[in-house]
Protein backbone atom coordinates (compact mmCIF):
# COMPACT_ATOMS: atom_id res chain seq x y z
CA UNK A 1 0.00 0.00 0.00
CA UNK A 2 3.02 2.27 0.33
CA UNK A 3 3.37 2.18 -3.45
CA UNK A 4 -0.29 3.14 -3.83
CA UNK A 5 0.20 6.07 -1.46
CA UNK A 6 3.29 7.12 -3.45
CA UNK A 7 1.27 6.90 -6.65
CA UNK A 8 -1.41 9.09 -5.10
CA UNK A 9 1.25 11.63 -4.19
CA UNK A 10 2.52 11.46 -7.78
CA UNK A 11 -1.05 12.21 -8.89
CA UNK A 12 -0.87 15.60 -7.21
CA UNK A 13 2.49 16.46 -8.78
CA UNK A 14 1.29 15.42 -12.26
CA UNK A 15 -1.66 17.80 -12.15
CA UNK A 16 -4.36 15.13 -12.46
CA UNK A 17 -7.94 16.19 -11.90
CA UNK A 18 -9.83 14.94 -8.85
CA UNK A 19 -11.18 11.46 -9.48
CA UNK A 20 -8.17 10.41 -11.57
CA UNK A 21 -5.45 8.01 -10.52
CA UNK A 22 -5.24 4.57 -8.96
CA UNK A 23 -7.80 5.17 -6.21
CA UNK A 24 -10.39 6.36 -8.73
CA UNK A 25 -9.49 3.55 -11.10
CA UNK A 26 -9.90 1.00 -8.30
CA UNK A 27 -13.31 2.47 -7.42
CA UNK A 28 -14.40 2.07 -11.05
CA UNK A 29 -13.69 -1.66 -10.87
CA UNK A 30 -16.50 -2.50 -8.48
CA UNK A 31 -20.23 -2.25 -8.82
CA UNK A 32 -22.80 -2.42 -6.08
CA UNK A 33 -23.52 -6.12 -6.61
CA UNK A 34 -19.87 -7.20 -6.31
CA UNK A 35 -19.95 -8.69 -9.80
CA UNK A 36 -16.89 -8.53 -12.00
CA UNK A 37 -16.56 -5.16 -13.69
CA UNK A 38 -17.43 -4.65 -17.34
CA UNK A 39 -16.44 -1.01 -17.24
CA UNK A 40 -13.37 1.11 -16.54
CA UNK A 41 -14.26 4.76 -15.98
CA UNK A 42 -16.61 5.62 -18.90
CA UNK A 43 -15.39 2.76 -21.12
CA UNK A 44 -17.47 -0.42 -21.05
CA UNK A 45 -17.48 -3.76 -22.81
CA UNK A 46 -20.07 -3.84 -25.58
CA UNK A 47 -19.86 -0.13 -26.48
CA UNK A 48 -19.55 0.94 -30.12
CA UNK A 49 -16.39 2.28 -31.75
CA UNK A 50 -17.90 5.77 -31.94
CA UNK A 51 -18.84 5.67 -28.24
CA UNK A 52 -15.28 4.57 -27.39
CA UNK A 53 -13.72 7.37 -29.43
CA UNK A 54 -15.88 9.93 -27.60
CA UNK A 55 -15.07 8.44 -24.17
CA UNK A 56 -11.32 8.38 -24.89
CA UNK A 57 -11.32 11.95 -26.19
CA UNK A 58 -13.07 13.17 -23.02
CA UNK A 59 -10.97 11.18 -20.52
CA UNK A 60 -7.84 12.83 -19.13
CA UNK A 61 -6.06 9.47 -18.61
CA UNK A 62 -5.68 8.88 -22.36
CA UNK A 63 -3.77 10.64 -25.13
CA UNK A 64 -6.24 9.60 -27.85
CA UNK A 65 -5.41 11.10 -31.27
CA UNK A 66 -8.59 10.17 -33.11
CA UNK A 67 -8.89 7.91 -36.15
CA UNK A 68 -5.12 7.51 -36.55
CA UNK A 69 -5.21 5.35 -33.38
CA UNK A 70 -7.79 3.02 -35.01
CA UNK A 71 -6.69 -0.04 -37.05
CA UNK A 72 -8.70 -2.63 -38.91
CA UNK A 73 -7.52 -6.20 -38.43
CA UNK A 74 -7.19 -8.87 -41.09
CA UNK A 75 -10.01 -10.87 -39.58
CA UNK A 76 -13.07 -8.77 -40.41
CA UNK A 77 -15.12 -7.45 -38.84
CA UNK A 78 -12.53 -6.74 -36.15
CA UNK A 79 -10.89 -3.44 -35.38
CA UNK A 80 -8.37 -2.31 -32.79
CA UNK A 81 -7.85 1.01 -31.06
CA UNK A 82 -4.43 1.52 -29.52
CA UNK A 83 -3.58 4.68 -27.64
CA UNK A 84 -1.09 5.92 -25.13
CA UNK A 85 -2.08 6.81 -21.64
CA UNK A 86 -1.04 9.53 -19.29
CA UNK A 87 0.29 8.92 -15.79
CA UNK A 88 -0.82 5.49 -14.51
CA UNK A 89 -1.71 3.97 -17.89
CA UNK A 90 1.17 3.55 -20.31
CA UNK A 91 -0.80 2.02 -23.23
CA UNK A 92 -4.38 0.97 -23.79
CA UNK A 93 -5.80 -1.48 -26.35
CA UNK A 94 -9.45 -1.88 -27.30
CA UNK A 95 -10.53 -4.71 -29.60
CA UNK A 96 -13.87 -4.85 -31.38
CA UNK A 97 -15.78 -7.72 -32.93
CA UNK A 98 -18.40 -6.29 -35.25
CA UNK A 99 -19.84 -3.23 -33.53
CA UNK A 100 -19.00 -4.14 -29.94
CA UNK A 101 -15.96 -3.71 -27.72
CA UNK A 102 -15.03 -7.13 -26.37
CA UNK A 103 -11.49 -6.71 -25.01
CA UNK A 104 -9.90 -3.78 -23.25
CA UNK A 105 -6.35 -4.00 -21.94
CA UNK A 106 -4.43 -1.44 -19.92
CA UNK A 107 -0.66 -1.65 -19.54
CA UNK A 108 0.23 0.27 -16.42
CA UNK A 109 3.19 2.51 -15.71
CA UNK A 110 5.20 0.46 -13.21
CA UNK A 111 7.07 3.57 -12.08
CA UNK A 112 3.81 4.85 -10.56
CA UNK A 113 1.87 1.73 -9.55
CA UNK A 114 2.90 -1.82 -8.70
CA UNK A 115 1.55 -5.31 -9.33
CA UNK A 116 1.10 -6.12 -5.64
CA UNK A 117 -1.14 -3.08 -5.00
CA UNK A 118 -3.39 -3.90 -7.95
CA UNK A 119 -3.52 -7.62 -7.07
CA UNK A 120 -4.37 -6.81 -3.45
CA UNK A 121 -7.16 -4.39 -4.45
CA UNK A 122 -8.68 -6.91 -6.89
CA UNK A 123 -8.50 -9.73 -4.34
CA UNK A 124 -10.20 -7.58 -1.69
CA UNK A 125 -13.03 -6.77 -4.10
CA UNK A 126 -13.53 -10.08 -5.91
CA UNK A 127 -11.97 -12.69 -3.67
CA UNK A 128 -9.17 -15.04 -4.59
CA UNK A 129 -8.63 -15.44 -8.34
CA UNK A 130 -10.02 -18.60 -9.91
CA UNK A 131 -6.74 -19.12 -11.75
CA UNK A 132 -3.42 -18.03 -10.29
CA UNK A 133 0.00 -18.51 -11.85
CA UNK A 134 3.29 -16.61 -11.85
CA UNK A 135 2.23 -14.97 -15.14
CA UNK A 136 -1.37 -14.00 -14.41
CA UNK A 137 -4.31 -13.94 -12.03
CA UNK A 138 -7.79 -14.48 -13.47
CA UNK A 139 -11.22 -13.74 -12.07
CA UNK A 140 -14.03 -15.04 -14.25
CA UNK A 141 -17.78 -15.52 -14.30
CA UNK A 142 -19.95 -16.61 -17.21
CA UNK A 143 -19.89 -13.24 -18.95
CA UNK A 144 -16.65 -11.49 -17.96
CA UNK A 145 -12.99 -12.28 -17.41
CA UNK A 146 -10.79 -9.89 -15.46
CA UNK A 147 -7.10 -10.73 -15.80
CA UNK A 148 -4.07 -9.21 -14.12
CA UNK A 149 -0.95 -10.10 -16.08
CA UNK A 150 2.71 -9.54 -15.30
CA UNK A 151 4.48 -7.26 -15.35
CA UNK A 152 1.35 -5.09 -15.02
CA UNK A 153 -1.53 -5.30 -17.49
CA UNK A 154 -5.23 -5.40 -16.60
CA UNK A 155 -7.59 -6.96 -19.16
CA UNK A 156 -11.37 -7.02 -19.33
CA UNK A 157 -12.84 -9.62 -21.72
CA UNK A 158 -16.44 -10.21 -22.78
CA UNK A 159 -16.47 -14.03 -22.59
CA UNK A 160 -19.59 -14.55 -24.69
CA UNK A 161 -18.05 -12.81 -27.70
CA UNK A 162 -14.61 -14.30 -27.01
CA UNK A 163 -15.99 -17.85 -26.84
CA UNK A 164 -17.95 -17.21 -30.03
CA UNK A 165 -14.74 -16.23 -31.81
CA UNK A 166 -13.00 -19.33 -30.47
CA UNK A 167 -15.90 -21.44 -31.76
CA UNK A 168 -15.63 -19.85 -35.21
CA UNK A 169 -11.88 -20.41 -35.14
CA UNK A 170 -12.41 -24.09 -34.37
CA UNK A 171 -14.82 -24.41 -37.31
CA UNK A 172 -12.25 -22.78 -39.62
CA UNK A 173 -9.52 -25.15 -38.40
CA UNK A 174 -11.81 -28.15 -38.95
CA UNK A 175 -12.58 -26.97 -42.51
CA UNK A 176 -8.86 -26.54 -43.22
CA UNK A 177 -8.13 -30.04 -41.91
CA UNK A 178 -10.90 -31.49 -44.11
CA UNK A 179 -9.58 -29.65 -47.19
CA UNK A 180 -6.08 -30.85 -46.42
CA UNK A 181 -7.25 -34.44 -46.08
CA UNK A 182 -9.28 -34.18 -49.32
CA UNK A 183 -6.19 -32.87 -51.10
CA UNK A 184 -4.01 -35.68 -49.72
CA UNK A 185 -6.66 -38.27 -50.65
CA UNK A 186 -6.74 -36.91 -54.21
CA UNK A 187 -2.98 -37.54 -54.68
Amino acid sequence: MAALAAALGAQETQGLRPGEGPAAAADDLADASGELPRQFREIRLGMSLEELKTALAEDGLFNFRGDRDVSFLHNPPQSLVETTGLSFIKRAFFQFQGDGLFIMAFTMNTDLIDHYSVFTALTEKYGEPGDLSPRQSIWENGSTRLALERPLTVKYIDMEIFNGILGESGVQETRELLRRQEFIDAL
